[in-house]
């Protein structure tokens, strides 16, 4: 009995010491995790579980520091059969964390000196976050967020577009976003060149989808002539020479890409596609790695390194070529992988000299884009800032021959230094450019104040949007339907312009902002012009649910809560002033929107007021009024008050509680309970809040119901609610005799 169960203990134990192994490795102890894997594979006969428990101990050991041992248990485990994908993730995992490390120290500080987005030269407030490069048929997000269209096209497959700076989601499609038509002209009129690029890379883009590769090569080649500083013409050139079968170029022109751009993930992966092309997989397997220390969620660097490393593993022969014993050196070497990633910029004047066979129709003999042979028109102001990318280099240069941590800060702060001259320069050369015209909203034609786009493309003001879609669910502009856009209510406003505004046209936004300010100021004084619901009656502390759906009413209730005062009056119609000479001041409390525009307001009455002067704004009803307080009494009124007061609380109890149960559950289901008495008689400037619940749910017409707002006097108020509660009990009184004479 003893020896059958033996077995099965062990392994019960073994599955123990396995599971206390991964809670090790998980727990970063991973010495221990080798020690209990290794004893383990000593005791285990299983060839595929055999397999499995090496891979495990050899992640151990890797992630232990000890590389060399960890190869040699990789090299066992690819012995028993070819290791699978899901085999070599934590070897990329460790491989890549190796490449971070030794790459990514100072890779800010590096990718300033190499000219990356984050230098702040000015430039970087037009780039895409997604390929790095001058933003290009610019397409804006609804968080306000911009991207170039084909970005964005790239993730066409998905089922909502996700902001990849920002990493909001949209339900809107990415093709129902159109090119933001206001900024797709200002980087035209301000970036000819860079926008002359981009239509010859596009039509080159369409050249090589119809298979006319050649023809797509002179394109990008232009291109380049015009723009010889944007890394994407560089990478998709690389794609093309590919494509040709020029791999050397490919590799040429992919390592400019990563030069100009050293922490673009998709310029090592054209790197490494080349390198794969002429066979040289080891550094090809290095610059997927670099990808994934950059981009950790690509998904093709990933699948291509575990291929790389399956094959690197495979054994081929029974001799191992002596350079994969060698591998781990490929990786340990810091000053390569250093270099590959902090390499400085020199922009023009990137690509190593080549023969003949490889050079590139329209650039020069040597392979060279030199500054001094491309020629190219634009204004000189907006050239000032490559004499400073030439000093810059110099900079890079003269701190990378400098010895010692001292000389590396002074030189940084130079870079600094210079990159902030550059930046005013930059602006300044921009700002001469700039026409506030060109910044203008088409339905206020004023200068953009918090500047939305919708998905077509068209960018007002948010207040402007808003006050067209009150009236009609669809562009101004372009009529396109925006009820998805409705729905979503997502009035982000479009980041770009807006610091663009800020940026480059500061004492015209002041104006504009001082005019939006007085704006404010007139709509939130809540006694000169308060907007007026004309509807129905409404008292103090009595809730009051409103529908809305005229257009003026929407502009009404919204400028109320942008305001943030959150009020607006409620007064009776009037056939000959328009509305009643009293009325109540409402707060909201809630709103709910709909996607056809309408809207259901939660509010709560809060003061009375008396109408001074009737006025009129936008379509709806304004006032000049002041508010009504009960007079308070003293001495022996007091008494003879609070005597009234319980005397009429006790006649509303009666007639309260003498309405039918459903009438009863319907009036507190709209209207809550009656209140309790006051503590205070006189607290409140309104009176006792159960006085006006009363007045709410009596049957009593607008007309009756409106002298009691007017009222000062509680004593006044107490006697005509006592009077209607008589008449209200002897009708009652009446209808029964009636009833029973029958």
């Amino acid at each position: 009995m003893s020896s059958c169960n033996k077995p099965a203990a062990m392994g019960t134990e073994s599955e123990s010491m396995l599971q206390f192994a991964a809670e090790a490795f998980r727990a970063k102890n991973f010495d221990l995790a080798a020690d209990i894997y290794e004893c383990q594979l000593a005791a285990l006969e299983d060839g595929e579980s055999r397999q499995e428990l090496t891979v495990r101990w050899a992640d151990a050991l890797a992630f232990g520091g000890k590389f060399a041992e960890a190869f040699v248990a990789y090299r066992q485990a690819a012995e028993m059969d070819r290791l699978r994908p899901a085999h070599l993730d934590n070897l990329v995992d460790y491989l890549t964390s190796i490449t971070r490390l030794d790459s990514g120290g100072d890779r800010g500080e590096d990718a300033e000196a190499a000219g990356c987005p984050a230098t702040g030269c000015g430039c970087e407030d037009f780039s895409c976050r997604i390929c790095l490069s001058s933003l290009f048929e610019p397409v804006t997000l609804a968080c306000g967020h911009c991207f170039c269209k084909k970005c964005l096209e790239r993730d066409k497959n998905e089922k909502e577009v996700v902001c990849k700076e920002c990493r909001l989601s949209s339900r809107v499609a990415v093709r129902s976003y159109r090119v933001n038509v206001v900024l797709s002209n200002l980087l035209a009129k301000w970036f000819p060149r860079v926008h002359r690029a981009g239509q010859l890379r596009l039509e080159g883009n369409g050249l090589y989808s119809q298979k006319k590769v050649e023809a797509a090569l002179k394109k990008y080649n232009q291109a380049i002539l015009i723009s010889p500083t944007d890394h994407v013409l560089f990478s998709n050139r690389s794609q093309i020479h590919s494509s040709l079968k020029h791999y050397e170029k490919a590799l040429r022109d992919a390592e400019v890409a990563c030069r100009l751009m050293p922490l673009w993930s998709k310029g090592h992966i054209r790197k490494a596609q080349a390198l794969m092309s002429l066979g040289r997989t080891e550094e090809a397997l290095r610059e997927y790695l670099l990808c994934l220390s950059i981009e950790p969620d690509c998904r093709l660097a990933r699948n291509e390194a575990n291929k790389l490393l399956s094959d690197l593993l495979a054994p081929v022969t029974n001799q191992v070529p002596e350079h994969i014993w060698d591998f781990p050196n490929i990786l340990s070497s810091r000053g390569r992988m250093k270099k590959s990633i902090n390499a400085p910029s020199q922009l023009l004047g990137l690509v190593p000299p080549s023969s003949e066979s490889s050079e590139t129709p329209g650039a020069p003999a040597s392979g060279r884009l030199d500054s001094s042979e491309v020629t190219v028109q634009g204004d000189e102001k907006m050239d000032r800032c490559l004499p400073y990318k030439r000093k810059r280099r110099m900079i890079k240069e003269e701190w990378e021959e400098e010895p010692g941590a001292e000389g590396k800060s002074d030189a940084k702060k130079r870079l600094k230094s210079e990159s902030a001259e550059t930046n005013d320069l930059f602006s300044s050369a921009l700002g001469d450019h700039l026409d506030p015209t060109d910044l203008e909203c088409s339905l206020c034609m004023r200068l953009l104040y918090e500047p939305v786009t919708t998905p077509c493309g068209h960018t007002f003001c948010l207040q402007c949007l808003k006050r067209c879609l009150d009236h009609n669910p669809k562009c101004p502009l372009c009529k396109e339907e925006l009820s998805e856009y409705l729905v979503q209510r997502q009035y982000c406003k479009t980041t770009l312009m807006e610091n663009l505004i800020a940026r480059y046209l500061p004492f015209e936004l002041m104006e504009r902002q001082k005019i939006h300010n007085e704006e404010m100021a007139e709509l939130s004084n809540l006694h000169k012009k308060v907007p007026i619901f004309v509807c129905t009656m409404a008292f103090p502390t009595v809730p009051c649910p409103l529908h809305i759906f005229e257009p003026c009413y929407r502009l009404m209730i919204r400028r109320c809560m942008e305001t943030g005062t959150n009020c607006f009056g409620m007064c009776l119609g009037d056939d000959l002033k328009g509305f009643a000479d009293y009325g109540c001041l409402l707060e909201i409390r809630d709103v709910t929107f709909f996607s056809d525009g309408r809207s259901v307001v939660d509010t709560i009455g809060r003061r009375r007021f008396k109408v001074i002067q009737h006025s009129e704004r936008d379509g709806y009803n304004t006032a000049d009024i002041e508010y009504l307080e009960d007079v308070k009494v003293e001495g022996l009124a007091v008494g003879e008050l609070q005597s009234l007061h319980d005397t009429v609380y006790d006649q509303a109890l009666v007639w309260v509680n003498s309405l039918k149960t459903e009438q009863k559950e319907r009036i507190e289901g709209h209207f809550g309970p009656i209140p309790e008495k006051d503590s205070e008689l006189q607290a409140s400037p309104n009176g006792p809040s159960w006085c006006w619940w009363l007045l709410a749910v009596l049957p009593l017409e607008g007309r009756a119901q409106l002298p009691f707002l007017a009222i000062t006097s509680l004593k006044d108020r107490l006697s005509g609610i006592r009077k209607v509660l008589l008449f209200m009990s002897r009708s009652r009184h009446r209808g029964h005799a009636v009833g029973h004479r029958s």
